[in-house]
């Protein structure tokens, strides 16, 4: 038993400009049918072989390429995806698509079945997270491929949306753990949320203005397992230093700015990710307007009582 914690999990910056010829060339070496899905992972330094990014976590970068089909599946770990680049691909979950945009949180909860395709003409590469590592502590991972490579849809595009995402519920709504309620969070919205909030709230000291994704059906968080965030930071930020138990993966959306992790500085741009370790002191600073999407394992700590922060003074 240690004073505070103690990972192996070490603060990590990878750029995304230097990325992506790397996934590139992995377009042109195997097919997304191959590879059932095609990712570049994100392996934490400090946990090589784990092909993990935290303790609990996985991320990678998934690219589609134009034509491409990554074949409906499903499985227990929950996963996110966040947009980093192209349009014209989309996701499927549970019998609906949506289209995938720059920006866009989209998640595909435990044992729903998804697939992703690319009819439009460009590549599109977006950010995976998932609780692959945790699920593979507890035992609990399984997997099933649907029995044909699409899966059929039977609700028009837009129909969850509309459903969940207007402030209203169907009467007497139940929530099952598989079923998806609201699975798609446009970034226009989120974005639009920041800029009425700018206007409203106050500036925190370490987080400038940082919002949750929520169930809008339980109002918590959208998966039971991983926490999602996206924070404005204003130009000129300097935050204060705080702590969190919950290693956190950052994703830079808009913007330039640094982080200071511990005892190392990361000087980032748009679609750079890093990661901050449990416990780590972490700072912010944004030379314009910037914007971070962020994950982390907040939920089952908050369920077991092992999560906590501090702020510095």
């Amino acid at each position: 038993m240690t004073p505070q914690p103690n990972s192996p999990c070490v603060p990590a910056l990878w750029r995304y400009d230097e990325l992506r010829p790397s996934l590139m060339e992995a377009g042109e070496l195997i097919t997304a049918r191959e590879a059932e899905r095609r990712v570049l992972v994100l392996e934490n330094p400090g946990l090589r072989g784990a092909s993990s990014i935290t303790r609990t976590l996985y991320a990678g970068l998934q690219l589609i390429l134009p034509g491409e089909i990554a074949p409906s599946h499903r499985h227990t770990q929950s996963a996110l995806r966040f947009v980093l680049e192209g349009r014209g691909a989309y996701t499927a979950v549970d019998g609906e698509r949506v289209p995938m945009r720059p920006g866009d949180f989209i998640i595909t909860p435990s044992w729903a079945f998804h697939d992703h395709g690319n009819p439009g003409g460009e590549p599109v590469v977006w950010l995976d997270g998932l609780d692959i590592p945790l699920v593979r502590i507890l035992d609990a991972g399984f997997a099933e491929r649907h029995p044909e490579e699409t899966q059929p849809v039977v609700r028009p595009e837009g129909h969850t949306l509309a459903r969940y995402g207007m402030n209203l519920l169907p009467v007497e709504h139940r929530r099952t753990l598989s079923a998806a309620s609201l699975f798609v969070y446009p970034y226009e919205r989120s974005r639009e949320a920041l800029e009425r909030a700018r206007r409203a709230e106050a500036w925190h000291p370490c987080h400038g203005l940082k919002m949750q994704y929520a169930d809008p059906t339980t109002g918590g968080y959208p998966m039971a397992t991983i926490a999602s965030f996206i924070q404005l930071l204003p130009a000129g930020f300097t935050g204060r230093t705080y702590r969190s138990t919950d290693a956190t993966v950052f994703c830079v959306v808009e913007g330039r700015g640094r982080t200071r992790v511990g005892e190392q500085t990361f000087d980032w741009g748009p679609r750079d990710i890093f990661v901050a370790p449990s416990w780590s002191a972490v700072s912010h600073e944004a030379r314009g307007d910037a914007v971070l999407f962020s994950f982390s394992d907040r939920p089952c700590r908050k369920a077991l009582g092992l999560w906590r922060e501090v702020e510095s003074t």
